[in-house]
């Protein structure tokens, strides 16, 4: 469903972009010579600026490849500065804004950030089970009243078939059922002393 908003979306930049260029020169407010020299000449330094700032992110990401930390940040700056070159390649005032709102160091920021906690943490949760973000039940029991709203036996660990099998007999031999009596110390001297 996300999907359809998504490329709906997409559909309706490029109109927005068009009724502003109609606007602009309807208005009169450039000549429609002026209008495409200014969308030629934002479309040039937007590249340019990709250019560089492609590179700054090729090093960050090399070095931090060699100090031996995830490179994560500038995973995500590489993927918006392709999105920031497709926007500033297509003709149009609109996608050149959103280019460079994508390629400027300042304004590349808050979007990553919000990408990465809206978008790249949640479907990294739901395919690794919370692994992600350390999110994930590792010792002792899970929280009961969470366990309980499920409509599952907080306590029950999978085990409860293989557990009955060991008492019947039924399961595998290396599952061991002993029976013990706990004695305490002046129990014990006694017995000594008896014997």
């Amino acid at each position: 469903m996300r999907t359809r908003y998504l490329l709906a979306l997409l559909l309706l930049i490029p109109l927005i972009d068009a009724f502003v260029l109609v606007a602009i020169v309807g208005m009169e407010l450039l000549t429609w010579l002026q209008t495409v020299a200014l969308v030629v000449l934002t479309g040039l330094i937007g590249m340019i600026l990709v250019r560089a700032e492609g590179r700054s992110t090729l090093a960050s990401f090399q070095r931090k490849l060699a100090s031996g930390t995830p490179p994560t940040d500038e995973l995500l700056d590489g993927g918006l500065l392709i999105a920031s070159g497709a926007f500033l390649l297509t003709p149009g005032l609109v996608t050149d804004l959103l280019g460079f709102l994508l390629v400027l160091p300042p304004t590349r920021l808050p979007i990553r950030v919000a990408l990465k906690r809206w978008v790249v943490v949640p479907y990294i949760d739901k395919q690794t089970g919370g692994l992600g973000s350390g999110k994930v039940w590792t010792f002792g029991f899970p929280d009961p009243d969470q366990a309980a709203g499920n409509g599952e036996n907080p306590f029950d660990m999978g085990q409860g078939e293989t557990t009955q099998q060991s008492r019947d007999g039924s399961g595998d031999d290396d599952i061991v059922d002993v029976d013990f009596e706990q004695v305490d110390e002046d129990d014990a001297g006694e017995h000594r002393s008896d014997s």
